[in-house]
């Protein structure tokens, strides 16, 4: 529970823990992370919602980066696009600012990350586009509701991102390898894992590659470039599913004067379920 302390005139709020925010709503998620009192991962938190990954960049590369998108989608999905210069998505929930509601930000500037902060208000500019991308957190729901295991939410961990060699379609200046996250799948519940995750389009859909992480570029399941390891138990085959991450290596890569993404791990908790078209107005 968030307990509001009063100073004066000053209202503050104590931190609360991701274990506080199980169960809460989407609006509540996203209340602790605007007021400061939530900076951690958002894995598992209000099931049922779509969570996003998340890229805002310069108007003037933003239709390049949408045809990559559109070209790359099991990585990419689009699920929402903002208008120039406005950190609202209307289409994703009635009070949302861009600029506050994610956990942690990566602020990237001329290839190379600047800096990693909780609010993106001081560098929010008149021209910046905000991109909204599927996130494999939300079929994580469905995968526990049919009883298929997720270790790194069992074990309150973030999940293990990978980079792979992978190709993707390039678009202008946007192109490169794709990331992937990596779930240890009882072997006999595989396939219904590939057959609910695949009910999730916008959500990256069903998995990429199952077993051995050398056929994707992997040399090590333990050293993960992005999140925390998690174990394979014996009876278990590591499942890979396209992550939303790559954007950010993809835009890094690009080059751009300023990009911002989400920390991986990070997402934008939407209003919108995580089944269901994307259809909030204001």
């Amino acid at each position: 529970m968030i307990r509001l302390i009063t100073r004066g005139a000053k209202v503050t709020r104590t931190t609360v823990s991701h274990a506080d925010l199980m169960g809460a709503p989407a609006s509540a998620v996203r209340g602790a992370i605007r007021t400061g009192s939530y900076t951690g991962h958002t894995a598992g938190l209000a099931a049922g919602k779509l969570q996003c990954n998340l890229a805002i960049l310069p108007e003037r590369y933003a239709l390049d980066f949408l045809r990559f998108c559109q070209r790359n989608p099991k990585p990419c999905p689009i699920v929402g696009v903002g208008d120039t210069g406005d950190p609202s998505l209307p289409t994703l929930g009635r009070d949302i600012d861009i600029r506050t509601d994610v956990s942690k930000y990566r602020v990237f500037r001329d290839g190379a990350l600047s800096e990693e902060v909780t609010d993106i208000s001081d560098v929010w500019a008149d021209d910046l586009v905000p991109v909204a991308l599927g996130c494999s957190f939300t079929f994580e729901n469905a995968l526990v509701r049919n009883g298929i295991p997720v270790r790194h939410l069992e074990t309150g961990r973030n999940v293990p991102m990978f980079r792979s060699n992978i190709d993707l379609v390039p678009a202008g200046r946007f192109g490169g390898k794709m990331v992937v996250t990596m779930r240890p799948i009882p072997t006999e519940q595989v396939e219904s894992a590939r057959e609910i995750s695949r009910r999730y389009p916008q959500a990256h859909g069903a998995p990429i590659a199952v077993g051995d992480p050398s056929q994707i570029g992997i040399a090590d399941l333990s050293a993960p470039d992005w999140g925390d390891a998690v174990d394979i138990k014996d009876g278990e085959i590591p499942v890979y599913w396209a992550c939303g991450v790559t954007p950010q290596n993809v835009l890094l890569a690009a080059g751009l004067p300023i990009c911002i993404t989400h920390s991986p791990g990070h997402m934008l908790v939407a209003d919108v379920a995580e089944d269901a078209e994307t259809t909030i107005l204001p």
